[in-house]
């Protein structure tokens, strides 16, 4: 048995059951219903400004459209397959209201530019919605780091111990990487706020329409300038799924620090219950979930760029339904993204704290302070790459004796070189050590004190202490 078909007379008979089901997109891009509601009355308010239908009409088809919106949010309005897509249950729907009427909708407008409309409105408002909840999560960095601008915790380079570091400077690497997800995401919003309402099938329209009237009454900045283009265009959506997928790398970055910090193996933060999970057989577990889900959620934004890159390749012009496959990869990238980030902000601000006194331990039980031994000297005149080599040197010997260049006596270190002086042992205290990385961006409390500043000022907030 074949269904009934929502094509012109040209068809003798509807599509193979098995086939329509294949065709729908309805089961998916229901989740532009309401784009779509917005954009049609746009479109229907313009076909009234041309003079294509009458104001009468067009109040007709607008009331009738914000009649299926209301629908919908009661749970009223809920289309099956036999709808094909959500364009066409809309469409559909306008007709049972408005009769006659709700057929003079689709005036002057396919639905390639119907759909790129909507997707453009749907990924606007996701945009800002990823935007505004990257600032929260920066806000939190900024909360945590104000509160540990003295606390040390290792730095690492190839997972070695390098060299101490205040952790609200480690706090604020992340803040940076996050300013820059908000700025990119700022300049795709660009790209994405561009109308192809009025592009028609391809070719554009012989009514008489004003593509910069709906693209006034939409918020759009301005509209595409050519209609091949405006209907085949998906280069924002891989634009936002690229700046989507670095938002994940970003997060990625920090859930897998994380997971090191909750290990027993280094200790340096705890995880609190409301953001933490047991084991099903042994009691004394407390897992790092939402880190490792956050871990493994940036894989799927990662295929979803990829899906839509392999997509567009070699895809003539202009209209092709490989396009209706970019829905899914959007509305999955946004949602992981936004579930992502709210996971990663509760679990910073609720989840966890850290453990100073196990982090001021750490930065004294290693090698960390060697760097600042050769710059002790070579601020006393040693050549750097000759004091390079002696603390390299000393640096073997104490390894082999069980010791750490603190516990090295004062004639030990005028054997290695007359310039030692018992200032050394405030030089290269961990505290010090910090507080002398005073270059701008550097991680000397001083810097970073200003680099908060600078945060707090990109925020246009203040610091809760002060609140």
């Amino acid at each position: 048995m074949t269904q009934q078909q929502n094509w012109s007379p040209r068809f003798e008979s509807g599509l193979h059951p098995q086939i329509a089901r294949f065709n729908a997109s309805i089961k998916f891009d229901i989740e532009l219903i309401e784009y779509d509601i917005t954009g049609s009355q746009a479109h229907a308010k313009m076909l009234a400004h041309t003079g294509i239908i009458s104001s009468e009409e067009a109040e007709q088809l607008v009331s009738g459209l914000e009649q299926i919106r209301q629908e919908y949010r009661k749970g009223k309005f809920t289309p099956g397959v036999d709808a094909e897509d959500v364009h066409f249950a809309v469409e559909r729907r306008l007709t049972e209201i408005t009769g006659d009427v709700g057929k003079k909708l689709h005036t002057a407008r396919s639905r390639n530019d119907q759909v790129g409309t909507d997707t453009r409105l749907y990924l606007r408002t996701q945009i800002d919605q990823i935007q505004s909840q990257l600032r929260e999560f920066q806000s939190v960095l900024l909360d945590i780091a104000e509160q540990h601008v003295e606390t040390l915790i290792p730095g690492y380079t190839h997972l070695q111990r390098a060299q101490p570091l205040s952790l609200a400077h480690h706090l604020l690497a992340y803040f940076q990487m996050a300013q820059r997800d908000w700025e990119r995401l700022g300049d795709v919003r660009r790209r994405v706020n561009i109308s192809p309402l009025g592009c028609g099938a391809l070719a554009g329209t012989t009514f008489p329409i004003d593509r910069h009237y709906t693209a006034e009454l939409l918020h759009f900045d301005t509209v595409y300038e050519n209609s091949l283009d405006g209907v085949s265009d998906r280069d924002f959506a891989i634009e936002f799924t690229c700046a989507a997928s670095l938002i994940m790398v970003h997060l990625s970055r920090l859930a897998e620090e994380v997971i090191f910090w909750a290990s027993e193996e280094f200790g340096f933060v705890t995880l609190l219950d409301s953001c933490a999970t047991g084991s099903s057989i042994m009691p004394q577990k407390k897992n790092p979930d939402v880190p490792e889900l956050v871990r493994g959620k940036t894989g799927r934004v990662f295929g979803h760029l990829q899906a839509l890159l392999v997509m567009m390749k070699g895809l003539p012009l202009a209209y092709n339904k490989d396009l209706q496959e970019d829905k899914e990869a959007l509305f999955d990238s946004a949602n992981t993204v936004k579930a992502c980030l709210e996971a990663m902000t509760i679990l910073l601000s609720k989840g966890l704290q850290f453990r100073t006194p196990r982090l001021a331990n750490a930065v004294c039980e290693d090698f960390s302070n060697a760097t600042d031994v050769a710059d002790y000297l070579a601020a006393k005149g040693v050549p750097f790459r000759e004091a390079y080599n002696l603390v390299g040197k000393v640096v073997k010997t104490s390894i082999a004796s069980g010791k750490l260049l603190k516990d090295l006596q004062i004639n030990e270190w005028k054997q290695l070189h007359p310039a030692f002086e018992a200032d050394i042992y405030e030089a290269i205290a961990p505290h010090q050590v910090v507080a002398a990385r005073n270059s701008y961006g550097g991680t000397g409390f001083t810097q970073v004190t200003e680099a908060l500043a600078r945060a707090r000022a990109t925020l246009g907030t203040e610091s809760t202490e002060s609140q």
